[in-house]
């Protein structure tokens, strides 16, 4: 098992392809799917697709910088939250960067004020062979990352 990467309860990631900073984000091995922090949620066509512009605030406990991505809209998938509410969200396929591991992600989209972390690592976006160590963090991202490194 030498290859296997240990993932602390919280790592820093990037998502490249939304062009934003690294994002402090928890890792909820209760959640199926990835969540990002996202408001101001707008569908619209672009070359017959559905895309979505949403707005994100990426720093942590910080609103006071805000960035708009786009993104094909992957699907609309009704999700059940820990309280056991149930809304429909938008889905996104984007590149997800955990440490020197690259890989594509499904992450739903929802304004997460109230919530402590601006995005959530869920099961099915830990890569295949990875750990969680729920009593460390930053196993894999001592300290933010300046940029991606793609």
């Amino acid at each position: 098992m030498s290859d296997t990467a240990i993932l602390g309860w919280y790592e820093w990631v990037q998502l490249p392809d939304l062009d934003l900073p690294p994002i402090k984000a928890k890792v909820d091995t209760g959640a199926r799917t990835s969540c990002l922090h996202a408001f101001s949620i707008e569908p619209f066509v672009r070359n017959e697709q559905d895309w979505v512009r949403f707005h994100v605030h990426p720093l942590h406990k910080r609103d006071d910088e805000v960035r708009i991505c786009e993104a094909p809209v992957l699907e609309q998938r009704h999700v059940r939250d820990s309280g056991g509410h149930v809304t429909l969200r938008y889905v996104i396929r984007t590149r997800m960067q955990l440490g020197s591991h690259i890989q594509d992600v499904d992450m739903t989209l929802m304004a997460r004020d109230d919530m402590q972390f601006r995005m959530l690592i869920g099961r099915t976006s830990i890569p295949a062979g990875f750990l969680v160590n729920p009593h460390r963090s930053r196993l894999l991202s001592r300290k933010a990352p300046k940029r991606a490194v793609l």
